[in-house]
């Protein structure tokens, strides 16, 4: 078993010994370590993991089957990249409102573990890198989306809209949403009616998604000065656009199903969609009624709603 000891490890004069184990420094390793984590950290891993969610089983819808692994395996890569890249430069972009706020104080570049320059460099190579990938192992119409989502995400919505207008979110959906025609232009080099369907879908979902987070965080919003729509507007506006946008959802993944799509596709996702229907209305009556509000439960649900709908595309694609 390796002990922790206090031997004196090789350094800059007048500095005192690193702790080691067994002779090893591990002080530089947790520096290593904790640099590594911040880049990682820059690129939302978890906004990534969603974006390929939608993204693979558009794939499989478009094949009609299972793609080559060899090409999923590029556009994962290349969207992944992508997707990174998009967010590290909307963290250097946005540095100056996260620090002001509580749920994203904490983020590499409010807490310095990582300068401006080097996230923007960072962001920048990530996203030559991905489109180097899809440019070279995809087409032109795969490459010029990706391309597109990160200019629009960075330049339209990040330093645009979302400061500007209250219908930042609706604006901002079409980023969330384009790894699905990204993914559906891979295998075919074009768009069909039933990838629109499912751009629509994603599009739609994203208002009901993240109202109830920008409710939670409020005050969070209001302190950077950001217009987010519960800034702004009244209890009402932002249920009746909860609902809506939720319903609007619910019947476009279910407008999908005539376009070839069995019941294993859709008897699902008839189900999920009630079931995220019921909680969008138990959210907005709870607003109007005075009562806790619990935000986040319409929040997590919805990201369980849209994995399940996918998952019953890529199920019907391969059955």
């Amino acid at each position: 078993m390796s002990m922790i000891t206090e031997r004196p490890v090789s350094n800059s004069a007048g500095q005192p010994p690193v702790r080691t184990v067994d002779g090893r420094p591990t002080a530089r390793r947790r520096d290593v370590r904790a640099v590594v984590s911040a880049y990682v950290t820059l690129t939302k891993p978890r906004i990534v993991e969603l974006l390929l969610v939608t993204t693979v089983p558009a794939m499989m819808l478009a094949d009609g089957g299972l793609p080559s692994l060899w090409l999923m395996a590029v556009v994962l890569v290349g969207g992944s990249l992508a997707a990174g890249a998009a967010s590290v430069i909307n963290c250097y972009i946005d540095r100056d409102i996260d620090q002001l706020m509580r749920r994203t104080k904490r983020r590499p570049l409010p807490t310095h573990t990582v300068s401006p320059r080097s996230a923007l460099v960072f962001g920048l190579v990530l996203a030559a890198v991905s489109l180097a990938l899809m440019a070279t192992f995809t087409n032109l119409l795969a490459t010029a989306l990706t391309l597109a989502a990160i200019v629009y995400y960075d330049l339209v919505y990040t330093l645009w809209l979302k400061r500007t207008t209250t219908a930042n979110t609706f604006w901002g959906g079409a980023c969330g949403a384009a790894p699905v025609l990204i993914g559906w232009a891979a295998v075919t080099g074009s768009l069909a009616p039933a990838a629109w369907v499912l751009f629509a879908v994603v599009f739609f979902w994203q208002m009901p998604h993240f109202y109830p987070l920008a409710m939670k965080y409020k005050d969070d919003y209001a302190r950077a000065g950001i217009p987010m729509l519960p800034v702004v507007a009244s209890p009402r506006r932002v249920n009746a656009e909860i609902l809506i946008f939720a319903w609007l959802t619910v019947a476009t993944s279910l407008a999908l199903w005539p376009l070839g799509m069995s019941a294993v596709y859709g008897v699902p996702t008839a189900v999920v969609g009630a079931v995220f229907l019921v909680e969008a209305h138990r959210l907005c009556r709870r607003v109007t009624r005075g009562e806790p509000v619990r935000p986040m439960r319409l929040f997590h649900w919805s990201t369980t709603y849209l994995t399940i709908v996918f998952v019953a595309v890529a199920l019907d694609a391969l059955i």
